[in-house]
C-alpha cells in the first residue's frame, strides 16, 4: 500500500512510514536499511520540533501541526500525520506534481487508518503548550534590541507576515522583527537549528547527497506559517505568517532579503544601527 505512492505519483522517489520515536514501520522498494533508519530517526526529529514552534506562527488555541515540505535543489520532501503517533514522508523530484502527491499521501493515510497508529513508548504529558505559553510571555516583553529595519518592513509589507529572525551559521539570532523579545529569539534560533540540521540530513531521501542542495523548510500548521531558508554563508532565516497570508510572495522576499543582511555580518546582539 505504501508503494503506491511511487507507483502512480510520476517522479515520486520513495515513501516510508515511521513511529513518533523514529522506528520505521513501512517503506518503499530501493531503499536499503540504514538510509530507512536513518530517515526515519530525522523525519520523527522534524515533526516534534516542527510542533514545538507552533507558537512562532501566532496565537492560538487551535496550533494543530499539519505538515512539513522541505525543499532541495535536487528535490522535494514531504512530512504529513498518519494516526496517532505515527507519520508519513515522502521524496521526489523537482517536478513532481504537487497537489497529486499530496491527494496520494492523504489518501494512503485514509486507506490504512487505525493500522497506522502507533501508541506512545512512555506515557506523559505533552511540554510543548507550556513551552509555548512561556514564548508567548517573553515576546509580550516588547523588542530585543537587535531590532532590524529591513525585517521589520518585510513584515509590514507582506499581508499576514507575523515574525522575521536572521539566525548566523551558529544557529544564535543575529536580529529580528520589533515585537520579537529575547526569550522567543533564543527559543526558536534552538528550534530551528535542529530543524535545519534534519532538514539537511533528508537530502539522499530526495535524492541528493548529505547535506547538498537545501532551499528552505516550510511548516504548515492549522493557524499559520513557517518558513526557514537559506540565507547564505551558512546562516538562515526563520519566519512565520498567518495562516491567509500569499506565502508565494512572502518567500520570495525573504529569499531576497537574506542574502543582503548576511553580506552585512549583523552582529550577534546588534542594534539596528550597527547593521
Amino acid at each position: 500500500m505504501v508503494q503506491d505512492i511511487v507507483d502512480n505519483v510520476p517522479r515520486a522517489r520513495h515513501a516510508v512510514v515511521l513511529s513518533a520515536d523514529g522506528l520505521p514501520r513501512g517503506v518503499t522498494d530501493g531503499l536499503v536499511d540504514g538510509d530507512v533508519r536513518t530517515i526515519a530517526a530525522a523525519m520523527a526529529g522534524m515533526q516534534s520540533l516542527s510542533r514545538a514552534t507552533a507558537h512562532f506562527a501566532g496565537p492560538s488555541e487551535d496550533r494543530q501541526w499539519s505538515q512539513t515540505v522541505i525543499e532541495f535543489t535536487h528535490g522535494w520532501v514531504f512530512l504529513i500525520g498518519a494516526g496517532q503517533g505515527t507519520y508519513l514522508a515522502a521524496a521526489a523530484e523537482p517536478d513532481v506534481d504537487m497537489q497529486q502527491i499530496s491527494f496520494r499521501m492523504n489518501r494512503l493515510v485514509a486507506r490504512l487508518g487505525n493500522n497506522l497508529t502507533s501508541a506512545p513508548r512512555v506515557s506523559g504529558g505533552d511540554s510543548a503548550p507550556v513551552q509555548a505559553d512561556a514564548a508567548d510571555r517573553s515576546d509580550a516583553g516588547g523588542g530585543s534590541g537587535f531590532v532590524l529595519a529591513e525585517l521589520d518592513q518585510l513584515i509590514a509589507s507582506v499581508r499576514g507576515a507575523r515574525h522575521a529572525l536572521l539566525l548566523g551559521a551558529d544557529g544564535l539570532p543575529r536580529g529580528a522583527s520589533g515585537g520579537i523579545g529575547r526569550d522567543l529569539a533564543d527559543t526558536i534560533s534552538a528550534a530551528m537549528t535542529g530543524i535545519h540540521a534534519y532538514s539537511r540530513a533528508t537530502a539522499p531521501f530526495a535524492g541528493g547527497r548529505r547535506d547538498e542542495g537545501w532551499r528552505q523548510t516550510v511548516i504548515e500548521f492549522q493557524h499559520g506559517w513557517i518558513f526557514l531558508v537559506a540565507a547564505g554563508e551558512g546562516a538562515f532565516l526563520a519566519a512565520a505568517a498567518a495562516h491567509d497570508c500569499d506565502i508565494e510572495e512572502f518567500t520570495t522576499r525573504l529569499s531576497d532579503v537574506a542574502p543582503r543582511l548576511t553580506a552585512r555580518q549583523v552582529p550577534q546582539g546588534g542594534k539596528a544601527g550597527d547593521a
